[in-house]
């Protein structure tokens, strides 16, 4: 027999998150039953995929539905990210249970993240509970504006930038145009200077409410201190976004129901749907969208 047929294999799915249509929104690969590989294997195999995140399901619990997720970026493993929440969530559904149920738990390295699926028509959208967001101010204008290459008339000083964390902290920069988000572009000597060295890993969002299309808001995060320049759709940065959106009355609402447009400069365009409200525990999130199947497959 041909040696490579007795190798083990993990099966493997790769899907397009916060999609409108194939190859657009942010690639993701899922691997499960993914137990026999070690926290290197997975590290390589993510950088290999050159996608921003790959998950690894390593148990599963039908009875309760609760399931045993990994999530990496090309340089570490990470506690928690938005789009590989729901991608995973939507792998397990479609390809890793016989009942397609429309309530699920993932047990990720923040802790248990509930996923539903909810219709619109004829689509449906994989939603996440994010756990409650924290709040620092800890950055200037004029800091931001060095480490993006903008000038701090590009910031809109009618709001704070915040260091904001539904599970992986994110930098929250409110921009005053399009044109704006379009020129920011991360200038790596100060950004690692000023901003990596003193906070840890922190992801970058510039937002405006200007948009291409009939969204709310335009986003671009920046990511290069995981390896990711660019990312285009991110579930955990603009969870912290609406949280933000929230405590400043951006929208002069203590709840709101936004889309967003992300990774258009990218030509990957997707879109986000963004829900928060105050709650007596601080700010309740929620980030949904669509996910779409692309391909299947074996990891040998």
């Amino acid at each position: 027999m041909n040696s490579v047929t007795e190798m083990p294999t993990n099966p493997v799915h790769i899907v397009d998150v916060f999609a409108q249509k194939k190859y657009t929104g942010n690639q993701l690969a899922v691997v499960h039953e993914a137990s026999n590989l070690s926290t290197d294997e997975m590290l390589a195999f993510t950088r290999e995929t050159n996608f921003s995140e790959a998950t690894f399901i390593e148990s599963v619990d039908t009875t309760v539905g609760e399931y045993d997720v990994r999530i990496f970026d090309p340089t570490e493993e990470i506690p928690f990210a938005g789009h590989p929440t729901l991608g995973t969530a939507f792998v397990i559904r479609e390809y890793l249970t016989d009942d397609r149920p429309d309530q699920l738990t993932l047990n990720l390295g923040v802790g248990e993240i509930p996923v539903w699926v909810e219709a619109d028509g004829d689509d449906e959208f994989y939603w996440m509970k994010q756990i409650q967001p924290s709040f620092e101010d800890k950055l200037t204008p004029e800091l931001i504006a060095d480490i993006l290459g903008l000038d701090q008339a590009d910031i809109d000083d009618s709001y704070p930038i915040k260091l904001v964390s539904t599970g992986l902290p994110t930098v929250i920069v409110p921009l005053t145009s399009l044109d704006a988000v379009q020129r920011a572009e991360t200038q790596l000597d100060p950004y690692y200077s000023d901003l990596i060295d003193p906070l840890g890993n922190v992801n970058l969002l510039v937002f405006a409410p200007e948009t291409y299309d009939d969204n709310d808001l335009n986003v671009r995060v920046f990511a290069d201190c995981g390896g990711v320049p660019e990312d285009p759709a991110t579930g955990s940065s603009n969870g912290c976004l609406a949280a933000y959106l929230v405590q400043e009355d951006y929208f002069e609402s203590d709840e709101i129901e936004v889309t967003v447009e992300q990774g258009y400069e990218m030509n990957r365009p997707s879109l986000l749907r963004l829900r928060a409200s105050q709650s007596t525990d601080g700010i309740d999130v929620e980030v949904g969208g669509r996910v779409l199947p692309v391909l299947s497959g074996q990891l040998r």
